[in-house]
């Protein structure tokens, strides 16, 4: 007897499923149409862009645009920070937030309930943004790189994320590493990190966004503009008049007949989002992975 596993849909389920599916569109289109309209404009020339009327392809297709901002040193200087910054940050973070996490799973810590209980408030209050600056500045990192990475070092959410996981690590793995001798770090370094790996890369994905999108710490801790990150830069050129800046540094060979402050504000957008949606993707799965074995505990 033959058993029928594919179960006919109803016409109720079917006009479900349709409508589901047309919400769908609808909202992937409106999500993702306004960074392809970003991305055609950028590849066009400026005046001819100010004419309007250019939805999905490239009218005029130039790469003035582009030449135009790649020639400008002081973006070039800005990525080089935010390509630093987000490296050096997001290592510092994830090593730093996995040890003190690590150190909180473990039950035999003395004072583990304070520590739990102090992390938690500052989850729901924080001191502000003027005691949060003469803290900044006292510490002697105004004007400095460092800001970038040590305020950022640490984050009890990604703490709890952290613990979570490595409270379902079995005993027996780290009762094993210490009858050989190995101390608490040697076992932290050998044992916990390399079996961690989902988590880490969904931290390290979470924080990586967050530094290579940061560009308030730029504006309110750094005056040198050759400490500023690319996203401060971009901020710059669309509130204010740097994108007239750039226009005026351009070289002669482009001519200002095909490129304009519009599209210039256009490529950099396309600049500053190209890796970190290029990097996403390969860090997805390890992002879904990690946010279940950090969040579910089995």
């Amino acid at each position: 007897m033959k058993i029928n596993f594919l179960k006919r849909r109803t016409k109720g389920e079917a006009i479900f499923d349709t409508i589901n599916i047309l919400i769908m569109i609808v909202i992937c289109f409106i999500t993702i149409y306004p960074i392809w309209y970003t991305l055609v404009n950028s590849f066009n020339e400026g005046q001819d862009a100010m004419l309007g009327g250019i939805y999905w392809w490239p009218r005029k297709f130039t790469l003035d645009n582009y030449k135009a901002v790649f020639s400008n040193a002081g973006i070039i200087k800005a990525l080089g920070v935010t390509v630093a910054k987000t490296v050096i940050g997001t290592v510092v973070h994830v090593f730093f937030t996995a040890m003190v996490a690590y150190a909180l799973s473990k039950k035999s810590l003395v004072g583990r309930s304070i520590y739990t209980t102090l992390g938690l408030i500052t989850l729901f209050f924080s001191g502000g943004l003027i005691p949060l600056y003469l803290l900044i500045r006292n510490l002697g990192m105004l004007d400095n790189f460092l800001v970038y990475i040590i305020p950022a070092a640490f984050s009890f959410y990604d703490l709890l994320i952290f613990k979570s996981f490595f409270s379902q690590i079995p005993p027996s793995l780290e009762e094993a590493a210490r009858i050989d001798g190995a101390t608490d770090f040697k076992i932290f370094i050998r044992v916990v990190i390399p079996i961690s790996l989902p988590v880490i890369a969904t931290i390290a994905l979470f924080h990586g966004v967050y530094q290579w999108n940061d560009y308030f710490t730029g504006m309110i801790y750094i005056n040198n503009n050759d400490l500023q990150p690319i996203q401060t830069y971009l901020y710059k050129i669309v509130a204010q008049t740097g994108a007239s800046a750039m226009s005026s540094n351009m070289p002669g060979a482009l001519g200002v007949s095909t490129v304009t402050q519009q599209t210039i504000k256009l490529a950099t957008m396309v600049v500053t989002t190209f890796p970190i949606v290029c990097v996403y993707p390969f860090l997805q799965k390890y992002f879904v992975k990690g946010m279940l074995l950090g969040s579910v505990k089995g």
